[in-house]
């Protein structure tokens, strides 16, 4: 068989998606690659085909269970003999996987990079054909990356003590160009192909809301979303049961996931989730990596997360089988003393030496300070994102809360030069907080004991309301006229412009009054299953026979003990709905049904199709 052939009779699918064919024909030719492309873009096809094509093992360094076990679950539902090597597997399964590999049953074999070492795995990898080594999530390598894994340094360790150098393949959904180079210099890529498709997922909506009760917030979008699954990321553990159970107690069906609980039930409320059991996993960020649920309607930030890499790759959990998906985050000024607290009890980073610590958490200090300017800013959130990758848009893409809100262009040197002048006549030595109250005029004890309402600027700007003070004070930080420590106690400063500000005009965007009022998440038509696919919304009978097709799909999956997405998507549920196959030809050109689950489930959902119709 060749590429095309591979791709239509397992993966059910007729054409290869933008980069996948260009990195996969570099991998045959026998070069080093690094493939930097969005969740859902496809990646582990990039080394899933030319594994099954060359004469060989191919090993996929994993850094999660739960991603080597999707992984290896969808592949053997696909009819490709595959198998992962990790601490999930008791003594007796472990060395009869391994025994199997030995035997070459496998062409891909996950393992954890911690197994790679260990003197029974490398007995196997030493007297075997290892023609490949594939890194998934290579991020995990660099200490600039969000997710720094120092056992991912055992790669190149193993690698150069196999007889015969492999293929070395690396691919990351999310890298800056620091994390892209360290990468090539750590896993030490020869001359490696390095293709970047763009960080861009136009199916996901993003929003920002500064909320005063952001557990009613999340309520009232769960209300309107009762039909859809989704995941709630929070900053800590006890927010995490706090959250779940108002929810229970509201009537939501959802469960929880954190570092705190059991592995039974960590692993119980993953599968709750996954085989959709249960629709909401509320979770701290331990959850998700890996995930390959495509179904995944919306993703709420309960909290904002300690960078712009951990925020895109929890967020781009959602709307993985290109189906329209929002990417909600409801910020809170204490997010950035939580995530301070984090950054300076960090214990990840125990192995480096002191000085590479104190950068690293200098680095993490400074994209603390980028997300939450993230959260301040009116310019259009997926272009903010985008710039902070490297890539540069048109500012606007239609389909973000800034870019769907009335804006409009307003004068605010006054506030802005009370506020700086504030800052300097207190010689810089308070928080945002004082900051507001004195230029506000509050008469509370802390001023009072600060003697800030003698300060020359105290009540200058009674009249102005605190909301407009602080979007004001947050745009400030942004422009660079003022900027806040990273200390215990964040301080305001005078930043590198503020002497700036008596001889210009500050002009802000900010949301017109009457939208500011009832600004709400703008959502997508929840009925337009179609979505990216057809662009167009299904009739009401395609609706039905939707929700007929996604019961026969969980009637499947439970017989197979899988979980519902790895049957078929909802994406290939869809493309049915709309051609509404009825012969094994017509079903083998809906997208995702390859010859091998068409064998496996393709009559039965002809006859579905087929009685629906007869029913109509």
């Amino acid at each position: 068989m060749d590429k095309y052939e591979i791709l239509r009779k397992y993966f059910g699918y007729d054409t290869f998606r933008n980069a996948q064919e260009t990195l996969i024909d570099n991998i045959l030719e026998g070069k080093d690659a690094l493939g930097i492309m969005p969740t859902g873009a496809g990646k582990s096809l990039c080394y899933q085909i030319p594994a099954l094509l060359m004469d060989g093992i191919t090993l996929v360094i994993s850094p999660l269970i739960s991603l080597m076990k999707d992984q290896v679950g969808s592949l053997n539902q696909a009819g490709i003999h595959a198998a992962f090597l990790n601490s999930s597997l008791t003594v007796n399964q472990y060395y009869k996987a391994l025994g199997f590999a030995k035997q070459g049953r496998y062409p891909i074999i996950y393992v954890a990079p911690e197994r790679l070492v260990t003197d029974e795995f490398l007995d196997f990898a030493l007297n075997s054909n290892i023609v490949m080594v594939a890194v998934d999530e290579a991020h995990c390598v660099s200490q600039w990356g969000q997710d720094f894994r120092p056992s991912y340094l055992k790669i190149v360790e193993f690698i150069q003590r196999l007889p015969k150098r492999p293929i070395v393949s690396a691919f990351t959904a999310t890298a800056t160009k620091e994390v892209r180079d360290d990468i090539i210099d750590i896993l030490e890529l020869q001359s490696p192909m390095v293709i970047t498709t763009g960080f861009d997922r136009n199916n996901l909506y993003f929003g920002v809301m500064t909320v005063k009760d952001r557990y009613s917030a999340i309520r009232n979008y769960l209300e309107a979303h009762n039909s859809d699954s989704g995941i709630i990321y929070c900053l800590t553990r006890k927010q995490v049961e706090e959250v779940c159970e108002r929810l229970l107690k509201d009537g939501f069906l959802a469960t929880r996931y954190h570092a705190g609980l059991s592995d039974e039930e960590r692993r119980r409320n993953q599968d709750d989730f996954i085989y959709d059991r249960i629709p909401i996993i509320v979770s701290t960020s331990a959850f998700g990596m890996g995930i390959d649920k495509s179904n995944v309607r919306f993703v709420l930030h309960y909290g904002m997360p300690k960078n712009i890499e951990s925020y895109y790759q929890e967020a781009g959990r959602a709307g993985r089988d290109g189906e329209p998906a929002e990417c909600i985050l409801y910020y809170s000024s204490r997010d950035v003393i939580t995530n301070q607290l984090f950054i300076d009890n960090n214990q990840d980073n125990i192995e480096l030496d002191a000085v590479t610590r104190a950068m690293v958490k200098e680095r993490d200090k400074e994209r603390l300070k980028k997300m939450t300017f993230y959260c301040f800013t009116n310019e259009c959130l997926r272009d903010y994102i985008l710039k902070y990758f490297g890539e540069y848009g048109s500012n606007y893409c239609g389909n973000c809360s800034n870019c769907m809100t009335q804006f409009e262009q307003v004068d605010v040197t006054e506030i802005a030069r009370a506020l700086i002048s504030c800052v300097e006549s207190s010689r810089q030595r308070y928080g945002t907080t004082v900051i507001i109250d004195t230029v506000h005029g509050a008469n509370t004890a802390k001023i009072k004991s600060y003697r800030m309402n003698e300060n020359p600027y105290y009540s200058v700007l009674s009249k102005v309301p605190t909301y407009r003070i602080r979007q004001v004070l947050n745009y400030l930080q942004l422009e660079e006229y003022l900027f806040v420590t990273s200390d215990d106690y964040a301080v305001v400063k005078l930043g590198v412009k503020a002497k700036e500000i008596d001889n210009k005009q500050i002009l802000m965007k900010l949301a017109k009054e009457s939208d500011r009022e009832t600004k709400e998440v703008r959502t997508k038509s929840k009925k337009n299953k179609a979505g990216i696919l057809g662009k167009e919304q299904f009739t009401e009978n395609e609706e039905s026979l939707f929700e007929r097709l996604r019961g026969l799909r969980t009637e499947i999956a439970r017989e197979e003990k899988v979980p519902p997405y790895i049957v078929f998507s909802d994406k290939t549920l869809t493309h049915m709905c709309m051609v509404k196959p009825t012969t094994k030809q017509e079903m083998l050109k809906v997208s995702g049904v390859g010859e091998f689950k068409f064998e496996k489930y393709g009559d039965r959902f002809l006859s579905c199709i087929e009685k629906f119709g007869s029913n109509k």
